[in-house]
């Protein structure tokens, strides 16, 4: 059961972090208090995987066509331009987020420099979660 849930996990946790809709919270706060025990594990799948989702659009922004790169914001891009990489620290923030990995893919940032900062936003974001559930209960 335990490893169904954290494949469960890993999966919604990817598909939030790309283009695709996902409900990695909700999935990561209902392990966490399903599982108390399993809750390191729970937080090192959900940042691991979100933060490869969001590789995953990183990947699809240096792919794109400069036709296409009209769709991405003008703002997020002067500011990602203007941040760098750790602009990146805030795409786990809802619709904004799912465009950073994108538009830092298309300026062609230092992939190393936005792992660090995509990691760091995602587990940073999952931590807040989990402390909350602790405190609540």
């Amino acid at each position: 059961m335990i490893e169904w849930s954290l494949w469960a996990l890993a999966v919604s946790a990817f598909t939030s972090a790309t283009i695709w809709v996902g409900t990695s919270e909700v999935a990561f706060v209902a392990f966490v208090m399903k599982f108390p025990d399993w809750a390191w594990a729970a937080f090192l799948v959900a940042g691991v995987c979100n933060t490869l989702g969001s590789l995953v659009s990183y990947a699809m922004g240096r792919c794109l066509p400069e036709k296409y790169t009209a769709k991405l914001s003008p703002d997020v891009l002067a500011r990602l331009q203007k941040w760098g990489a750790w602009g990146l620290v805030l795409a786990w923030l809802p619709v904004l987020g799912d465009a950073l990995p994108i538009a830092a893919g298309f300026l062609r940032l230092s992939v190393w420099r936005c792992v660090l900062a995509l990691a760091a936003g995602k587990f940073f974001r999952y931590g807040v979660l989990w402390i909350n559930i602790f405190q609540a209960a």
